[in-house]
């Protein structure tokens, strides 16, 4: 695995001035101004088009044939999980993060994620600097609306990975001595100087929530002014979610609750049915989908599709041939996992059905012939573009969820099960009875019970898009990867007692170099500190 020098490294700015003052490319020219990328209302429309078109970012950092946008951060985190393993290959270029190796600060696949982050909060900050909230125009208080719900869905993702919790092998306490306990990630508005970002602390979750909650409500102010041309940008349930979100982080479950149901209750988002789950050609590909509130998309002139294979259906789509899922690290589920969901669960379908079992006739397959090779618990989920698994300028221009309905569901009803467990059956049972199965019944009782149950029907549903890794580590889940017949590769096979220590990411030794503030006040190095089992 690949280290990254101690020194700063020669790019095109130093990573605190990454931070502040060095313009990312989001207007057409290298050589565009800040007074140019303002001077317009076209310009202006080019830095809100920038934000979504940097969820897919090709090459931030030059790194491995992970580096392809956000896609790959929820991939990342899904692979720290138990419920995701990937079929053993030579091609895995995630392996660092499913085997706890080489995820320190001073490795590629840290500065990578770090300067992702950074450049896309940069993105969503350029455009709130080009803005003045008190014009009269209101396409442009619709743009800001959309540019702050953008800039808090990414400082949430940051302080949600980067903060440090509890576990059960590192101290809070680091080799410098500073305890870093809830500590997230500094805070980079529009309007910081240079010689502040060199200055830069760690804030506390507290002043991380009074942050983010601060751009939502102002995005949910200013979002009324925007119609919303495509679901690649937030709408006002959009930013609902996004709050429902923050709270249930935070632990505020009566304002989760509360901002879950506005989300649910806002615009005319209806659950994914079995037909739109299974559909061979449209399945988890179609930003159009009813369920779909915030959505990624690509097109066949973007370079990861160009690519050929440094993209989303290239990692997650098994039926693929042309991707590196189809020849090798294959997306599948944990057969504990797997079979602990009823087999009359439509969302069972995601995944190959071993032989001889009662769903293998029941799998629908984009081509049927090819299926055969698939291995057993392969991710059906995502299909390639309109199914087509041998071209990848049809295959791979296609899209990938960032928030749905469903989460809001799921939201709700934990969050008022951590309120009175009861109300907490009524809701699950509601959406489980209504839209998966009608013959589901949640039969524990329990509080603790009644959350573990509403998290793992959450965790079936969102399987592969990225969020179950912040459930784990806001309740403090153990990840169990070592059992008989497990399919964890035997290097990964951590069975934890407590959240892993893995979940808190580490802060790239690069900033430090550039920040004073974070000087010994990194998350320590959690790499190897499990032994496989």
């Amino acid at each position: 695995m690949k280290k990254i020098s101690k020194i700063i490294l020669g790019i095109c700015c130093s990573s605190s001035l990454l931070l502040s003052s060095c313009i990312e490319e989001t207007f057409p020219t290298n050589s565009a101004t800040d007074e140019q990328l303002t001077s317009s209302s076209k310009a202006t429309e080019a830095l809100l088009w920038a934000m979504p078109a940097f969820v897919n970012d090709y090459k931030t950092w030059n790194a491995g044939d992970y580096d392809w946008g956000y896609g790959s951060i929820m991939h990342v985190r899904d692979v720290m999980t138990e419920e995701m393993v990937i079929n053993e290959s030579n091609y895995d270029h995630y392996s660092a993060w499913e085997h706890n190796q080489y995820i320190g600060p001073n490795y590629l696949t840290t500065q990578w994620i770090w300067n992702y982050f950074w450049k896309f909060v940069q993105t969503s900050n350029k455009l709130i600097a080009g803005v003045d909230p008190n014009t009269t125009d209101e396409t442009l208080l619709g743009y800001l609306g959309a540019a702050y719900g953008y800039r808090a869905f990414i400082y949430l993702d940051m302080a949600r990975m980067f903060e440090f919790l509890e576990n059960d092998k590192i101290s809070s306490v680091n080799s410098n001595g500073n305890d870093v306990l809830h500590l997230t990630v500094p805070i980079v508005t529009e309007s910081i100087t240079e010689e502040e970002a060199r200055n830069n602390p760690r804030v506390s979750r507290e002043k991380m929530l009074e942050f983010i909650e601060g751009d939502l409500d102002k995005a949910e102010e200013y979002i009324k002014y925007f119609s919303r041309p495509k679901k690649t940008l937030p709408d006002l349930a959009c930013i609902y979610g996004l709050k429902a979100r923050l709270y249930m982080w935070v632990e505020d479950y009566a304002k989760a609750k509360e901002y879950a149901r506005k989300a649910i209750d806002t615009g005319n988002y209806v659950p994914t049915n079995k037909a739109d789950w299974t559909n061979t050609t449209s399945g988890f590909n179609d930003i159009s989908a009813t369920s779909w509130m915030w959505g990624a998309s690509v097109q066949k002139e973007d370079d990861v599709v160009k690519s050929g294979i440094i993209n989303w259906t290239s990692w997650m789509s098994g039926e693929a041939a042309y991707g590196y899922a189809g020849v090798g690290p294959v997306p599948m589920a944990d057969v504990r996992f797997y079979n602990k969901i009823s087999d009359k669960d439509f969302r069972k379908l995601s995944w190959k059905a071993p032989k001889g079992s009662a769903l293998e006739s029941q799998n629908e397959y984009c081509n049927p012939s090819s299926a055969v090779d698939m291995a057993e618990y392969a991710s059906l989920k995502f299909r390639p573009g309109s199914g087509n698994v041998s071209d990848y300028n049809v295959g791979s221009a296609t899209s990938f969820p960032l928030m749905r309905i469903e989460e809001m569901y799921f939201i709700e009803a934990e969050a008022a099960a951590h309120l009175n467990a009861s109300d907490g059956v009524s809701l699950i049972n509601s959406f489980m009875k209504g839209y998966r199965y009608p013959s589901y019944e949640c039969k524990v009782t329990n509080q603790d019970d009644v959350v573990e149950e509403i998290v793992f029907q959450k965790r079936v549903e969102l399987w592969g898009e990225g969020q179950s890794f912040f459930d784990i580590k806001r309740l403090n889940l153990p990840v169990t990867r070592a059992y008989e017949g497990s399919m964890h590769h035997a290097i990964g096979r951590f069975n934890t007692t407590t959240r892993p220590a893995w979940m808190n990411i580490c802060i790239v030794q690069t900033e430090e170099n550039n920040n004073k503030a974070l000087l010994g006040y990194e998350n320590p190095d959690p790499s190897d500190c499990y032994k496989a089992e």
